[in-house]
Parts: C-alpha cells; structure tokens; sequence
C-alpha cells in the first residue's frame, strides 16, 4: 500500500486496465459501423414488408429476426456510447453517437414500432397455440407477457411512429450534455481545482473538519451559475415530457409506468417508502449521533456525513490489490461468478483510471452481441478508497448478472426490471464486506472491524434511506406539474432531505445543501432512484437467507440471476419461501441494518465511545 500524499493513476495502477474495445469496432469511423447500419435499414425494412399483419401466423420467425436485428442496432450504439463514456468532450464522437441515434430512430419509427403494437393485441389463443408448436415462442413468452402489460397505454402506430423517430431529439439529448457539462465542472479550493468527483472523494476520505466545510461550499458554488440553470432545464424537459405522454398514454400518475416496468404494484412500492421512512429513517439518525460521538460533534453539518471516522485508514488501496480483494470475495461464495469476475479484468472489460473529460461515478454495461454471446463492460473511476473498492464489487456484480442472463434468456430478455437490478451488485458489495470482515475477526484488530462495520451502515444509509429521500424529491418534482424555478428545487430538495434526516440542528444542519440536487443524473431517468432500495433491502434478506438453505443457496441464487427479465419479484422469490407483497418482507433488510448499529454501539463503547 502507498501514502495517500498524492493520488495518480500511475500510484495507483490504474492505467494497467483499460477498455479494450475492438471486439466491437476499430474506433468511431470504422466502416463496418455503416455497413452494420445499412444491413440493418435493409432487413428493418424486410421485416416489416414480411411480418406486418402476419404474426398470428408467423410469431416465432418473427421473434428468432426481431432478436437478431435489435442485436445489430444495440452493437453500434453501445460502442459510441463507451467511447463517449471516455471523453465526453471529444466532439467527433457525439457527432456521431448522434448521427447514429437518429439513423437508427428514424428507421426504427417507420419499420419496426408495428411489432409491439400488433404483439399487444394479439389474442392469447394464438399466443399459446404457436407456443406449444414452437420452442421460440414458449420461451420467450415472458417478453410477449411484458409488451401486452402495456397495451392500454399504446397510441396509434403513426403517433408511436413520430415518438420513436423525435426520441433523440427529446429529453435524452438534454440529459447527454448535462454528462458533458458536469464532466466539465471544476471546484475551485485554494490548493487547486478538482472535478466533481475528486471534491466529493475529499468529503469522504479527508479528515479535516473546516477542509470539509470549505469543499462543500466550493462544490455549492460550482453548482451555481449555468450549472444550476441547466440542470433546471434538463430536469423540467424530463417532467414535462413525461407528464404529457404519460397523459396521452392514460397512466394514473408520474410512478405508474416505472412501477408497471418494474413488475410491481403500487402498493408495494409505496410499502417500501413508507417502511424506510418510519423505521429504517430513526435507525439511520441512530447510526448518525454514533458517527458524532467519533468525531466529538454535537451536531453534523452536512459535509460530516460521509467523513471517514478518527480511526478510518486512510491508505490509499492499489488497484491490483482491490482487483484482488474482490475477486478472493466472489470466490469465497461462487466459483462460477469468480471465473466471471476474473474474465472481465483478463478481457479488458473494465475501465479503472479517473481522467479528466471521462464521465464521473462508475457503471456496467451488459448486452448481446449479434452471433448471441453476452459481453459486459465495466466503468470506474478509481480513486483507491474502500469505497472505491465497494463500487468495484458492485459494478462487477451488475456484469456478472448481465453475462449469465444474457447467456440463458438471450438479448430481448437478458435484463431484469430496475427494481431487482441491482440485486447482483448489492450482492457483490456484500460478499467483498463479509469477506474482509471475517479476515479483521480473525486477526482480532476490533477498530478496523468497527470502522467497516460502520461503513457498511453508511453504504445502507446511502443506498436506502438517501435513494428514497432522492425518489420523494421526484414524485413532488413530477406531481407539481408545473415548471419550477431553481429556488424552487432548491427549497423541494431540503424539504424532502430534512424529512428524513431530521429538522436543522437536531442532527445535521443544512448549510450549502440547497443545490445538491442539481448533480444527481439519475433524475433524467424518472424513478429509477427506489431501485437501489428495493435491491439493498432485497438483498439483505436474500443474504439472510444463505444460513436457511446452506449449500442449496448458491445455486438458487445463480438461477435467480439467470432470470434475468423473465419474472416478476415475486416469483423469483418463490423459491425462498418470501413473498415481497408483505411489508415485513422489506423490514427483514432494515433489522439487518439495526443489529449491525447495535454492534458498532457495542464495540464503541469498548474504546470509551458512547452515544445517547
């Protein structure tokens, strides 16, 4: 391990993994990119010609050539999209992600929107009599399932026609230079400027209380400006396009269709955010007045909340030693997700080194090439903390999930529903935690056990209570229907914070918070955000569960994953004996979460730390 005196990629060995992208194209001019465009405006337009009308009929062919054509539109596009992933200011690369995009919406609007309109109104006997001649059909049956949830809330052909042709257009294209632009920030601290992700690293990893407080208010002030008029206007073209489609479509409010997606009803999910608030929310302020007693703070200010605790070790982790870590974790629990796992850093498939102009955070991109392999590509931008170390397992998580669906169900099925995506990941995160934890036990160091311990209440508190604070923020976003000011987001924002984590002064004080909203991208995608509690809480249980079913588990897990889009989360839950419908299924995961305080307490008061 290194001193954390300066943070390079060269320290850290980050530039020893990088993307290899030339299974997919040479670079962003390769001609084969066009010669895979034209093939596919050739057979969009042969699909249609063969099968418009005639799916009562011809229901299988038509999956078997639907599945090889999305596969060939999907290639192109993922490979722009990792490229300007590396450098979202490169010019040449936008101009022809978008050169791309319209291409394939335009001839997707005129020859393929057909396909989905028709699957919806089929008949189920057609359905189940090709289903039971044809081995296709049956198995894709899950997908047909899915389309027709939503056949009352398809338009007319020509209106879903002009839809798909404008998409690019819409929303989206706001949404993918707000990446640019926020790749593009720079927070001004004496010492020098720092992207968005490096100040808020300094949030989390540096223990100097008045450096905190100076970073969250250059942060603040970064997001002033443009910044916070643009991401205004991102978000209100997000609202109020999906207010009026979601009106012609007829959904009965802004989280119908993310709910129907999702597979779950609306009760459930508002089980879930009233469950997190009445009990996981006083366990989180629980957790909070412990992490004050460390600091030997009365009250947090908002720039304390993720601070690292007195006796945090601040070593700065190479990346061999984190690919290691994560990697001994996955095998501890599955040999086959560790083969998974090691075959991604051995192909190339995960992009570590954080670099000016790359897109900030960290994501996994799973799809279906062509001839039908599954291949997953993973983005970091490592800094070397443990938390860095957490997204590793998280992200890598994500693409073992998409490799194994991928391999079982194919492309037009291989992802699950965003509530249970990140079922995997969360899983990864845990089985990295668990592994560590179990190696300090062993070596009997209580301190580094505790300062785990208590980060792995905070990644609870940041994946559940946070993600809801996020997502009830959205639904009063969307139900004011209206357009809002950004002094009008800004007040939302603390109000639907301070709900969750208490009044000014009685546990945090809110300086310099108003405008964090503003640098959440996943407000362009409505709703996603109570995915990330469903899959803590989900997995929690999950996880729980291991001891219940010994051996037997592993492999029930592994056939979860590769689900992948085919069932609804109460079917894959089935197996386990839990049914997600009742809300003490989500308070199994927050009781984890209470014994895991009630530990740290313990511990704490054996170095002399006690809390109210």
């Amino acid at each position: 391990m290194h001193s954390p005196e300066n943070n390079p990629n060269e320290i850290l060995g980050t530039n020893s993994s990088v993307w290899d992208l030339s299974e997919l194209y040479s670079g962003p001019n390769d001609p084969k990119i066009d010669t895979d465009l034209a093939e596919f405006r050739q057979l969009a337009e042969r699909f249609a010609a063969k099968y418009r009308g005639r799916l009562d009929e011809l229901l299988s062919e038509a999956i078997n050539d639907y599945r090889a054509l999305s596969t060939l539109a999907e290639q192109p596009i993922v490979f722009l999209e990792l490229c300007r992933a590396l450098d979202t200011g490169e010019q040449t690369i936008k101009k022809r992600l978008a050169e791309v995009q319209e291409l394939l919406s335009i001839v997707s609007g005129e020859h393929l929107t057909f396909l989905e309109i028709e699957l919806a109104s089929l008949s189920e006997d057609v359905i189940t009599r090709q289903a039971e001649a044809n081995p296709i059909v049956k198995h894709h049956l899950p997908w047909l399932k899915k389309i027709r949830l939503f056949r009352d809330h398809l338009l007319s052909e020509p209106v879903e026609q002009a839809l798909t042709k404008r998409e690019p257009f819409g929303p989206s294209s706001w949404a993918q230079f707000y990446n640019e632009v926020e790749a593009d920030l720079r927070v001004v601290l004496p010492s020098g400027e720092l992207t968005l992700p490096q100040a808020l690293h300094e949030l989390t990893e540096n223990k100097n209380q008045e450096h905190r407080t100076d970073v969250l208010k250059s942060i603040h002030d970064s997001l002033g400006g443009f910044f916070l008029k643009y991401s205004t206007e991102t978000l209100m073209a997000t609202v109020r396009s999906k207010s009026l489609e979601d009106q012609e479509r007829g959904y009965a409010h802004p989280m119908a269709l993310r709910n129907l997606s999702n597979l779950l009803d609306d009760h459930t999910v508002e089980a879930l955010h009233k469950t997190v608030a009445d009990r996981a929310a006083p366990a989180m302020l629980k957790y909070y007045r412990l992490k004050a007693a460390h600091l030997g703070i009365e009250r947090l200010a908002w720039s304390d909340r993720s601070a690292p605790l007195p006796f945090h070790n601040n070593t700065i982790i190479p990346f061999f030693e984190a690919r290691q870590l994560v990697e001994s974790a996955y095998e501890s629990f599955s040999p086959t997700l560790a083969r998974l796992v090691k075959d991604q850093f051995d192909n190339h498939r995960v992009d570590a080194p954080h670099q000016p102009g790359k897109q900030g955070g960290a994501f996994n991109l799973s799809f279906c090439l062509p001839d039908g392999r599954p291949l997953s590509f993973t983005l970091l931008n490592y800094l070397g903390s443990p938390r860095d170390v957490a997204t590793l397992a998280h992200e890598l998580g994500h693409g073992v999930h998409g490799l194994l669906a991928g391999e079982a169900q194919g492309s037009l099925m291989q992802h699950a529903p965003i509530a249970y995506a990140e079922t995997a990941s969360i899983f990864g995160e845990m089985i990295t935690f668990d592994f560590i934890l179990k190696r300090l036990r062993q070596s009997g160091d209580n301190r580094a056990a505790l300062a785990l311990l208590m980060e792995k209440c905070e990644d609870f508190a940041n994946s559940v209570v946070r993600q809801i604070g996020f997502s009830n923020f959205e639904r009063q976003v969307h139900d004011a229907n209206v357009r809002l000011s950004p002094t009008e987001l800004n007040d939302v924002w603390l109000q639907t914070t301070q709900e969750l984590y208490g009044p000014p002064g009685e546990v945090f004080t809110y300086n310099h918070t108003e405008r964090l909203w503003s640098y959440v991208s996943h407000f362009h995608r409505p709703f996603y955000v109570y995915a990330y509690a469903i899959g803590e809480l989900l997995t929690r249980t999950l996880y729980r569960l291991r001891e219940k079913f010994g051996d037997q588990f592993e492999p029930m897990y592994l056939n979860l994953l590769r689900a992948g889009g085919t069932q609804s989360l109460t079917d894959l839950l089935r197996p386990f004996g839990e049914n997600p419908t009742n809300p003490h299924f989500w308070e199994i995961g927050i009781e984890t979460f209470e014994s895991q305080i009630d530990e740290a307490i313990r511990l704490s008061a054996e170095m002399g730390i006690s809390v109210n």
